[in-house]
């Protein structure tokens, strides 16, 4: 067995962060690093206080919501924004940090990571939200797939 590079240990982690998701359509996992050190990690779900999904049922769901549409009719908050939110809760900066994603970020979260000052995200899996590449392009923040 060879050891693992640095893009395979963090995203390897992001996947194991994502386990810990209650959503019920799709379980994501973010990690947040800056100089080969996690700073924090989000995975998508309730936020604290909030009934999660796997207990009350997914509105989406319900409401037949299809993917990438509508994302404020949901209980859940995202990967990406629980990272920024755990590093805000703790007063760990994301400047100059890369963000491990398992899936690519929708618009909502590119722009929450751009604003934190985050300078790259990779990302595993596919999600088609060409705007969130566009602004990530126009804000010089680099959006890039995974690639085992």
């Amino acid at each position: 067995m060879s050891r693992p590079s640095w893009h395979q240990y963090f995203m390897d982690i992001a996947e194991l962060v994502a386990t810990r998701s209650t959503c019920l359509r799709r379980k994501v996992g973010a990690v947040a690093v800056k100089n080969r050190k996690i700073v924090c990690t989000g995975y998508n779900g309730a936020p604290s206080g909030v009934t999660h999904c796997d207990k009350r049922g997914c509105i989406r769901e319900e409401m037949k919501i299809p993917s990438g549409e509508r994302h404020e009719l949901c209980w859940a908050v995202h990967a990406e924004a629980n990272v920024v939110a755990q590093a805000a809760m703790h007063g760990d900066s994301l400047e100059g940090a890369t963000v491990y994603v398992t899936i690519q970020p929708c618009i909502s979260c590119i722009k929450l990571l751009i604003s934190a000052g985050v300078d790259k995200v990779i990302y595993k899996g596919e999600y088609p939200d060409e705007l969130a590449q566009k602004v990530a392009d126009e804000a010089l923040i680099d959006l890039v797939r995974y690639k085992e």
